[in-house]
């Protein structure tokens, strides 16, 4: 015992001999001044102590010594409920969205879950229409008909729409924009006034735009969704979701539930989700880039019915797009003159993009929502909604945007 204790007095010497590399050079720079990437590569990401380690290391252990029951070390005693590279990478996400907190999970569908765990059985909720064929899945085989939540899903640029759904048991408005898959545009700040005028929770799902390209928070969103498996991790070797948000009294109840029912992420996982947040900006620029030049070349190809992207200033909402985001995105999404036969010989003739589920990878990507992201979703809806089985969804990676328009021109001739 007298050893054991002499150990830890040895490591609480060797913390202190570093603690002047912790307070000095480890310092996140979290104040809002500093830019975006200066954010991504330092927030939350102190110097290791013992050896001096720049990058975070991977925490790998599942639990903590306690120095006796009930008296930790540090905040951490079991790494469902905290673990040292998740801390980094929440810390990170919470300064780049501009929020207190932050929270990661194993996906973002148990993100999403967790918000609605904290609903009441006969809460109601309102959700964006034209969303994740995902969370579609979850509200209304999970939610509503296994918790008996009351699930709406609403057309959210139609104020007036909006309001007609609004019950006395509304609890949550979930906003999704850019919408997955037909890249609507929903003005998140009149929304979210909306919402807090009537004292109902908003929760935005940013995946699309992802914190460089959009902050929800900033305009009034009590909470901040975005798949990290998309473009934060960025290169398709992720699964992980995250949450952000101001509210402490919100952020405790999230993570009782959190912790409760678990979906938390791996300590690798958060490692990769860190590393690839240092490389956002760039990434994001890249993919903008590329997005609108190969959208301005199918916008005008024959064999090409429609082209659904926010930069066009034919896009429907271009303008609330342009207000509320800092670059239009690398997500496309296409209307063929043909049918699904002539949709699969594109994919299966396509050299560089990968037909594939998924998006916000490096590497671009393409797929068949109706048959692939959204096959879950009923077909009445999905042929409401427009998404038919000539839609096609592209997420535009970040190769030489030449190589992409010679695949796409080839990949279309061949039709």
């Amino acid at each position: 015992m007298e050893s054991k204790n002499s150990e830890y007095q040895n490591e609480s010497e060797t913390y202190k001999k570093y603690s002047s590399i912790i307070t000095s050079a480890g310092k996140s720079p979290c104040d809002p001044y500093y830019g975006f990437s200066t954010k991504a590569i330092h927030s939350g990401q102190t110097i290791e102590a013992v050896h001096g380690c720049v990058n975070t290391p991977i925490y790998l252990s599942s639990t903590y010594a306690q120095k006796e029951p009930g008296s930790l070390f540090s905040t951490y005693d079991y790494s469902r409920c905290g673990n040292p590279t998740r801390t980094a990478f929440d810390d990170c996400m919470a300064a780049l969205e501009h929020a207190k907190f932050g929270m990661s999970f194993s996906s973002g569908c148990a993100a999403l879950t967790c918000v609605c765990l904290c609903l009441t059985t006969g809460d109601h909720v309102i959700c964006c229409d034209d969303v994740y064929g995902g969370t579609q899945r979850y509200l209304r085989e999970i939610a509503a008909k296994r918790c008996n939540l009351l699930v709406d899903f609403v057309d959210l640029t139609d104020m007036e729409a909006v309001e007609k759904a609004r019950k006395p048991e509304t609890k949550l408005i979930i906003i999704e924009t850019p919408t997955n898959p037909t890249m609507k545009i929903c003005d998140i700040q009149k929304l979210c006034d909306w919402a807090k005028k009537h004292k109902i929770l908003s929760l935005v799902d940013n995946t699309f735009a992802s914190p460089y390209l959009q902050s929800p928070i900033l305009l009034g969103a009590d909470i901040c969704l975005n798949s990290c498996t998309k473009y934060i991790g960025g290169h398709c070797d992720v699964i992980m979701g995250t949450l952000t948000l101001n509210d402490k009294d919100l952020k405790d109840r999230l993570y009782f539930v959190q912790k409760t029912f678990g979906g938390t992420p791996s300590p690798f996982e958060s490692y990769l989700a860190l590393r690839g947040l240092k490389t956002l900006k760039l990434r994001m620029e890249e993919h903008c880039k590329n997005a609108q030049i190969l959208a301005e070349f199918l916008v005008n190809h024959p064999k090409i019915e429609k082209v659904c992207y926010p930069g066009l200033k034919t896009h429907a909402n271009h303008d609330v797009a342009r207000k509320q985001m800092r670059g239009f995105g690398g997500m496309i999404s296409i209307y063929l003159k043909g049918d699904l036969d002539a949709v699969k010989k594109l994919c299966r003739n396509l050299k560089v993009f990968i037909c594939a589920e998924s998006l916000g990878g490096v590497e671009s990507l393409i797929q068949v929502p109706a048959i692939m992201t959204h096959a879950s979703v009923p077909l009445e809806i999905r042929t409401k909604l427009g998404i038919g089985d000539n839609l096609v969804r592209i997420s535009v990676g970040i190769e030489s945007v030449e190589d992409l328009l010679k695949d796409l021109e080839q990949g279309l001739d061949s039709l």
